[in-house]
């Protein structure tokens, strides 16, 4: 079974027909997607949609892009959604210094607000980081944050970030960047890491493989993720997606109730 660990069903690039890009998922041999908000709104519409789909669950959190229009309210209300039994994470949250649509202080106050909540919770973060490793990896290693398990998505950093990243104990998570020509340092990562700390995913709409880059991407293209990975490491896909998987599984237990 394949899982696409990052998605963001709620994009309206989907509004027209996502019952159909659903059954190619399924199709393809999907069998779990990570619904993943990057708002209080569309957080809210993907618990809304685990709850009608047991093959889909939902993250629920504040993308930094958009922590300069997070209120107080917005927070209560993420966490209010997090006892969710559909939720299988917080997040996306984390930290985007390439773009800077939001200021790094509204940004670090939305991730820690978010770390405190995973400590309370229980439950792992979906990270994100752009051209911040430095910062990011500093804040999840401050004391108050000990324990917060969860997987940097899309990673992009160096070797070293991925060594400190491993080291902490998160996971990293691989997509369509990893068929693109000009990524060979992160094949490397991909290959070399251990396979028991990998996940795949697509993000989409965003990020399609080779070979589809311009057009819209969606769940059942993680399966060409899974294809590439396991030529880099010399594996089958079906190693691959069991060895992902389970992965998952460990790390996003509600899912693993579920299931």
């Amino acid at each position: 079974m394949l899982m696409d660990t990052h998605a963001h069903l709620t994009d309206p690039r989907f509004a027209g027909d996502l019952d159909e890009v659903l059954a190619r998922a399924w199709a393809a041999g999907v069998g779990i997607i990570l619904d993943v908000g990057d708002s209080a709104a569309s957080s809210a519409a993907a618990v809304e949609r685990s709850r009608g789909d047991r093959r889909v669950f939902a993250a629920v959190g504040v993308h930094p892009n958009r922590a300069s229009d997070a209120s107080p309210e917005d927070l209560d209300r993420i966490g209010a959604l997090a006892l969710d039994p559909g939720v299988a994470a917080l997040g996306e949250t984390g930290l985007d210094f390439h773009r800077r649509h939001a200021p790094r202080e509204a940004q670090e106050r939305i991730l820690r607000l978010t770390l405190a909540l995973a400590v309370s919770t229980g439950l792992p973060v979906v990270l994100h980081c752009r051209d911040a490793y430095a910062a990011l990896i500093g804040t999840l290693g401050e004391p108050r944050h000990a324990g917060v398990r969860g997987v940097v998505h899309c990673f992009s950093g160096s070797a070293d970030d991925a060594a400190a990243l491993l080291g902490m104990g998160f996971l990293l998570s691989v997509g369509g960047p990893i068929t693109y020509p000009g990524n060979a340092r992160l094949r490397e990562i991909a290959r070399s890491a251990p396979l028991d700390r990998l996940l795949i995913e697509t993000d989409c709409p965003w990020l399609p493989p080779e070979g589809e880059r311009g057009r819209r991407n969606e769940p059942a293209l993680v399966a060409r993720v899974a294809e590439a990975l396991a030529r880099l490491r010399g594996a089958s896909p079906g190693e691959i997606a069991q060895a992902t998987t389970e992965n998952a599984l460990r790390l996003f237990t509600r899912m693993a109730a579920r299931v």
